[in-house]
């Protein structure tokens, strides 16, 4: 759990957040997403402390790619957490009734078909800091498949608690990472479906490639799957273009091996899942956080290189 702040440190880090809440929530949308992307373009030009581990990241996914190339990748991704962040002051305004104007689910089926793998026993959801993860959450809970989050609390507890209240909206729910395990089995054994995003470097876990390099990844899902026997199920969000229109992406549900050693079917499982999402970032690749130091954590033995 990171370390909480609070006092006049908190407030003076909550005050631009709950500014630019409070001005971008009163321009009508669509501007609103124009001008967050010109901001998120301005951050991308200003932001040279994170700029190198962007680029390294670049450099590994995509080594053929000219350095040019890399950082208009780089600067799209700026743009489009620009967009992101407009559109999340907006949150209020999407209800059951005009989602469909704004996001359009894809692979519903596969959700369908999880369900009836399922027989009960819950759904885990997986996701990655991709897109406007935040609008994923929400519209899955409007088209009526509410979601329990597992998150890493903020270490701002004033902005944690607006992120959680827009989380928490249209039935669903967040849970704190730390020690979830036992919790999560429960709601799973109440047929509920949870969310995990697992895209982020972990200090202990199990090394699978991805972009052909060994990434440190939790193994928490495939655990609770084989624990649990509930589902994994892949899921992404995709902008269309630059304009404030999505596409829920959900594949099908990930094969879990059970004629293996316990670790091994972990490891399969994982890499099955990080298979999914690398295509995803191959696809849209200014959906992903490429500033986040994937590649940190190394097998034993080998140096670090950020």
């Amino acid at each position: 759990m990171p370390r909480q702040i609070f006092g006049p440190r908190a407030w003076l880090e909550y005050a631009p957040f709950a500014a630019f809440y409070h001005v971008f929530r009163r321009i009508p949308l669509e501007p609103a997403v124009r001008y967050g992307a010109a901001i998120g373009g301005l951050a991308a030009k200003l932001d040279r402390v994170n700029r190198p581990v962007a680029m390294r990241n670049l450099e590994i996914a995509f080594p053929r790619s000219s350095s040019r190339e890399r950082l208009n990748i780089l600067t799209a991704a700026y743009r489009n957490w620009g967009r992101a962040a407009a559109e999340w002051c907006h949150f209020e305004q999407f209800t059951a009734q005009n989602i469909g104007r704004f996001v359009v689910p894809d692979g519903v089926q596969n959700l369908f078909r999880a369900e009836e793998l399922s027989g009960g026993r819950g759904i885990l959801f997986l996701s990655a800091h991709f897109g406007n993860f935040e609008l994923l959450i929400l519209a899955c809970s409007l088209y009526g498949f509410p979601i329990t989050l597992v998150q890493r609390p903020l270490r701002n507890p004033l902005i944690a608690a607006q992120v959680n209240r827009a989380r928490e909206r249209a039935g669903n729910a967040t849970l704190a990472r730390r020690r979830a395990g036992r919790t999560v089995l429960r709601l799973l054994q109440e047929n509920r479906m949870v969310g995990l995003v697992i895209d982020l470097d972990v200090r202990r876990g199990v090394f699978v490639d991805f972009f052909s390099l060994p990434a440190c990844t939790t193994e928490a899902p495939a655990k609770l799957a084989l624990t649990s026997r509930a589902p994994l199920v892949p899921g992404f969000i995709v902008r269309d273009g630059a304009a404030p229109r999505h596409r829920i992406v959900v594949l099908p549900p990930l094969e879990i091996v059970n004629e293996v050693p316990r670790d091994e079917a972990v490891r399969l499982c994982t890499q099955r899942f990080t298979v999914a999402f690398e295509d995803m970032v191959r696809r849209y690749p200014d959906h992903w956080n490429w500033i986040h130091r994937r590649w940190k954590t190394r097998p034993p033995g080998e140096p670090r290189f950020y």
